[in-house]
Formats: structure tokens, C-alpha cells, sequence
């Protein structure tokens, strides 16, 4: 589990796709990597990969194709920076929501507008996510933890500020690029006790 909080920007070292799916290589900076184990958990642009192996400062991690398809994972590239976040530990505060590294589907970035100190982000997203998605609900946008500021029609706005800009790829997104969405998890299951119901 994690909280959305990015960690570190790291960069993708090297990919490797086959038809069992891909292996990536990531390099990081700043990601506490003194007492990382194989096995544990690390968010890679909202998705949760298992490291396979490690070295003080790169990680290799394994992607399943059911990940590839359903995530920007299929458009990765060397050199490109990913948001970068470490596993939740008993004694970690919690400042952004629960995440838990599920990516529900995709968005497109379709305008960015400048408001004062933060920047007005707009994202098109998969029409099955529409009762996922709420007003001053969080919604994790590549990993990065955000709330929805409003909803309309298919596309939701979130702000973000300077510090988010700085510290997240999101200052690198472009018109037209792609992110991982992760709804809320309450809402996901409330949408599931909903759907039963009919």
C-alpha cells in the first residue's frame, strides 16, 4: 500500500519487452533503498511492481502483460523520468490516500492552465470509470496523490501546485500524453455494493 506522497523521480534505464510481458531497469536518487529487500513493493507511475533485484541506486522489477496493456507502460522508453514511491511501513505518516497500486484505466491530458500558483490540469478518461470519479474526491494521477476538483462529463480537473510541479513528472506531461488512473478505493467498492444491488 502506498499514499501517493511521490518519493523520487527516477529514471527508466532500460526496458525489455517479450511476449511473457517486459523487465525494467530503473535508476533512482533519492528512494531509501538501504533496507529494500527482494520482493518488496515499489510504485512506479501508480503501478505497483515487486523488485526482482537491486543495487544501491537501480532496481529491475518484472511486468505481467495484463499490465503492459492496461497501463502507459507500453509507451515506456530509456531515459524516460517515472514517479517513484516505496511501500507504506507501520511508522509512516500517511499525507496523501490510500493507494494501492491498481491502476483502474488511463487519461489523456487534453488542457493546462495556468491559475495563480498552481496550474488547472484537465484529463479525458475511459467512460467506466464515470461513477469512480467524484467531485473533492482523490484520484492518483501517475502515483502522485490529487484531489478531483470538479467533473465534467467524461474529463476531471485536478490542481496542482508549485511543490507537486517540482517534485513529480507532472511538469513534463504534455498535451495529448497518457497517465495511470487510480480511483478511489472507497468508491470502488461502493460502486461494487451498488452494482450487486441491481
Amino acid at each position: 500500500m502506498f499514499s501517493g506522497i511521490v518519493q523520487d523521480v527516477g529514471k527508466i534505464k532500460s526496458v525489455s519487452r517479450n511476449v511473457k510481458g517486459m523487465q525494467i531497469q530503473i535508476q533512482t536518487n533519492q528512494l531509501r533503498m538501504e533496507d529494500l529487500k527482494v520482493g518488496d513493493s515499489i510504485c512506479v507511475n501508480g503501478v505497483c511492481l515487486t523488485v526482482i533485484s537491486f543495487t544501491e541506486n537501480e532496481f529491475i522489477a518484472d511486468v505481467m502483460p495484463e499490465t503492459v496493456q492496461r497501463t502507459t507502460f507500453n509507451h515506456f522508453t530509456k531515459g524516460q523520468q517515472i514517479n517513484l514511491e516505496r511501500s507504506l511501513r507501520p511508522i509512516d505518516g500517511i499525507d496523501g490516500h490510500f493507494v494501492l497500486g491498481h491502476i483502474n484505466g488511463t487519461g489523456i491530458l487534453t488542457k493546462r492552465i495556468p491559475n495563480g500558483n498552481s496550474i488547472k490540469l484537465f484529463f479525458k478518461y475511459d467512460s467506466n470509470l464515470k461513477y469512480q470519479i467524484v467531485e473533492k474526491g482523490s484520484i492518483a494521477v501517475n502515483g502522485i496523490s490529487l484531489t478531483v476538483v470538479q467533473v465534467i462529463g467524461n474529463v476531471f480537473e485536478v490542481d496542482i501546485i508549485p511543490h507537486t510541479t517540482q517534485e513529480t513528472t507532472l511538469n513534463q506531461l504534455r498535451i495529448g500524453g497518457s497517465v495511470n488512473l487510480e480511483t478511489d478505493i472507497l468508491g470502488k467498492y461502493l460502486m461494487q455494493k451498488v452494482g450487486n444491488k441491481k
